[in-house]
């Protein structure tokens, strides 16, 4: 029998370390993600159907990828400096009136090669302003030793949503035609942006008054060169979403239609990873790993194997296999990623520290898929791809030569007080941020956030660069970028 007190209190809906603006960021971000990996699809479609080939959706891709990679560093900046729900709502507002501008265009039969990649650019620069400001966010939305929690069913939720995204645009185009897929994601940004405007930012302190634009560049990059751990695996996914981008986006396409019986297979191997990111987001959300960096590293290996397995080349089932088991260790790599930038890089430079993380990872991305070809012309595919997967095996083993890779541990977050403020007596970055100093290289953690995601994402994942196109590589640095 439930007793008077009982009976008053309020019913807990949702978990203790689900807030306020850890569900709005959640929802916005599922709305968006539905909209626009629909809006990927029907970005190329539409461009073949004004009559462009091949060349001119690689041409549209480019015009979006460029910017967000020139305008990443600024982005974080401006997000550390302004308020970050602002900084999303701006982005996403850019988002909506470029894509509902496109999506006039191809319904009225007007749109041109120069309208669609302006349009794209116009994309692109959105979502580099975007990505850092939300990661800065969802990080500050969360506390408590329930962070991983929050962080893969964030993850879960988004890669949830990228599969349905996917699978729903698609059949859409058939029934009704790109345009008004392009409408419909240009609807999702406004209701995203509507959300995220209510967001409460009033326990983040104001940033004091400092230097320009460049002091605050400078100071983020301070943040990462003084850790090891972080540009360490920066640099390591530099090479691992660039090879995985390569393997994915112009080798795994060529295998398919010579080996495995066309698109069909390959799109069955694509799911599969996608299913295996759900489950890997699932796994930890239950496992809380004391060395999250170790952990995430050793989860990095397996992601040579879609490139291996394309080179063979193994029937489909065999590929499918590979790409599951890629997903679930893509996406504990990514949790582990957000949880160690959670709990080691100071509050105010989340965002910055978030830009650089995103540069470095996508940075080589557009220099590889460029060069796939020539180098399967000069080497042959085979080689190309079995080149791919041993390059992934070299860097990552290099990466656990770090100390700090190797032996950052997850604290005991009551001890440790809010995230991003350390108290005083712990070791490694937290005992040097307490004390005031801006970096100290003993302090590792990390693990994603893919090509982000999304906002999500270790470093930034072939997928997330491409602006969320899918791929394996697409979140091996885990699923970043938290609902553009």
């Amino acid at each position: 029998m439930r007793t008077p007190a009982a009976a008053l209190r309020p019913r807990r809906r949702r978990p203790e370390w689900a807030g306020r603006n850890y569900v709005l960021l959640t929802g916005a971000a599922v709305i968006t993600s539905l909209g626009s990996h629909g809006a990927l699809i029907a970005a190329a479609f539409a461009v073949l159907e004004s009559g462009g080939d091949a060349g001119d959706v690689g041409l549209v891709a480019a015009a979006r990828t460029l910017p967000l990679v020139l305008f990443l560093l600024v982005g974080g900046a401006v997000a550390d400096r302004l308020p970050r729900h602002r900084v999303m709502v701006a982005a996403n507002s850019l988002n909506c009136v470029s894509q509902a501008l496109f999506a006039v265009l191809v319904l009225t039969g007007r749109a041109d090669l120069w309208h669609m990649m302006v349009l794209s650019a116009l994309g692109g620069t959105g979502q580099a302003f975007f990505n850092p400001a939300a990661e800065g966010m969802l990080m500050s939305s969360v506390s408590g030793e329930q962070a991983s929690r929050a962080f893969a069913l964030f993850r879960m939720s988004m890669n949830g949503a990228a599969i349905g995204g996917a699978a729903l645009g698609g059949a859409m185009i058939a029934a009704i035609g790109p345009g008004w897929v392009l409408a419909v994601d240009a609807a999702a940004f406004a209701a995203a942006g509507a959300l995220r405007a209510f967001l409460d930012v009033s326990h983040i302190p104001e940033r004091a008054a400092g230097g320009g634009l460049l002091a605050d560049l400078r100071e983020g990059w301070q943040e990462v060169a003084g850790r090891p751990w972080l540009w360490a695996i920066v640099a390591q996914f530099a090479i691992v979403v660039a090879v995985i981008g390569a393997a994915e986006s112009v080798y795994g396409p060529l295998v398919a239609r010579d080996s495995l019986g066309g698109a069909r297979p390959w799109g069955l191997a694509l799911a599969a990873f996608g299913v295996g990111t759900l489950a890997g987001a699932v796994l930890m959300m239950r496992w809380k790993p004391r060395r999250m960096l170790l952990v995430g590293t050793l989860c990095v290996f397996p992601l040579a194997l879609p490139s291996a397995a394309l080179a063979v080349p193994l029937p489909v089932a065999g590929l499918a296999a590979v790409m599951f088991v890629s997903g679930v260790t893509v996406e504990a790599f990514g949790v582990a990623w957000m949880t160690a930038l959670h709990q080691e890089i100071p509050e105010d430079k989340l965002s910055r520290v978030s830009a650089y993380d995103w540069f470095g990872s996508t940075a080589m991305l557009p220099v590889s898929t460029a060069l796939a070809g020539p180098v399967a012309d000069t080497f042959g595919r085979s080689q190309a791809l079995w080149g791919c997967a041993a390059l992934i095996v070299v860097v990552t083993a290099l990466v656990l030569l770090v100390p700090d890779v190797r032996n950052l541990t997850r604290r005991d977050p009551q001890a440790a007080g809010r995230p991003g403020i350390p108290s005083p007596g712990l070791p490694g970055a937290a005992a040097d941020k307490a004390a005031g100093a801006v970096a100290m290289a003993d302090a590792a953690a990390t693990g994603t956030s893919t090509a982000g995601a999304g906002t999500g994402t270790g470093p930034a994942t072939a997928a997330d660069a491409a602006g969320g196109s899918s791929t394996t590589g697409a979140d091996t640095a885990a699923g970043r970028a938290t609902g553009a």
